[in-house]
């Protein structure tokens, strides 16, 4: 979920003037997987002391594998957000399981629910909202949902964002009895248009949550088309097939430098819009996606 059409013709000495990015990167959250977490030999190497990272969970990760990424990660001294997705958790004793396994061994206080793109749900549940309202997360500090800028046709399947737009009503009046905060971390996307005008519609029909924006890190071309698609990235695809036309380009890593860079600009001359954080997708490998950040948050553009 993405940005891009940041000019590039200013003078040199502006050109060397980071602007709004290193702020709007403040604070951001990266991802990892238990297969790949364990490819890092320590993450306070790469990342800021008390870092928000996601762990993903896949279909056929046992939750052994879950919890100990999770311990690790509190050990090294960053925050863990586990995922939970719905369709693939079998009954409310086993969310239950999930839930005090975390606590209990990794000092989980946070977490990421979402529906679980999988077409037959393991039991029950089907949705985010379901999750929340069986109390099994009473007592978390902060519940992040999932949004979709450019929609998600296994939400809404005749390509609106009605259902989509209903949930997110839903969970925003569950915040409002809730002592957790609240937010809405994106899918990624390519061009800056669709965010902003999709956060924008959030604030028109009084959805407050707080949108924490996906960003593709850096990767290969062909590994962001190969994720874009498996994601069900809508229009904004667009602007890597453009890129793959460019035979100077095709073997170029493609870099998030000129989307950040838009929505920070954005952000900066709109301070209510309703970007609060970025969420990284390290989608060419943490390490990579680890020292673009550190890069741009140093000033340096790319």
């Amino acid at each position: 979920m993405a940005l891009m059409n940041f000019r590039r013709d200013a003078a040199p000495d502006a050109a060397a003037d980071p602007g709004p990015v290193p702020a709007f990167l403040d604070g951001f959250s990266i991802e990892v997987m238990p297969r790949t977490a364990a490819g890092v030999e320590d993450f306070r190497a790469i990342l800021p002391a008390g870092t928000r990272v996601y762990i993903a969970h896949i279909d056929g990760t046992p939750i052994a594998d879950m919890v100990a990424c999770a311990a690790r990660l509190r050990r090294e001294g960053f925050e863990p957000m586990p995922h939970f997705p719905a369709r693939l958790i079998a009954s409310e004793a086993i969310l239950r399981d999930w839930v005090n396994r975390y606590k209990a061994e990794a000092g989980v206080h946070q977490a990421l629910l979402l529906g679980g793109g999988v077409n037959t749900p393991a039991g029950d549940y089907t949705s985010a909202m379901q999750m929340l309202e069986s109390g099994a997360f009473d007592g978390f500090t902060r519940l992040h949902m999932a949004g979709h800028p450019e929609g998600n046709r296994d939400i809404d399947s005749d390509g609106g964002d009605a259902i989509a737009l209903q949930a997110l009503r839903l969970k925003q009046d569950w915040a409002a009895r809730s002592d957790a905060k609240m937010a809405i971390v994106t899918q990624f996307c390519f061009e800056p248009a669709p965010v902003i005008a999709w956060v924008d519609k959030l604030a028109s029909l009084g959805i407050h949550l707080p949108v924490h924006i996906g960003i593709a890190g850096p990767a290969k071309l062909q590994t962001l088309v190969k994720f874009a698609i498996a994601c069900g990235v809508g229009p904004s695809l667009r602007v890597l097939q453009r890129r793959a036309r460019d035979v100077t380009k095709l073997l170029l890593p493609f870099e998030p430098g000129e989307m950040v860079a838009a929505l920070a600009a954005h952000k900066a001359a709109n301070p209510a819009f309703g970007i609060e954080s970025v969420h990284f997708f390290p989608l060419g490998g943490i390490k990579t996606a680890a020292t673009w950040v550190a890069e741009h948050t140093k000033g340096e553009t790319a």
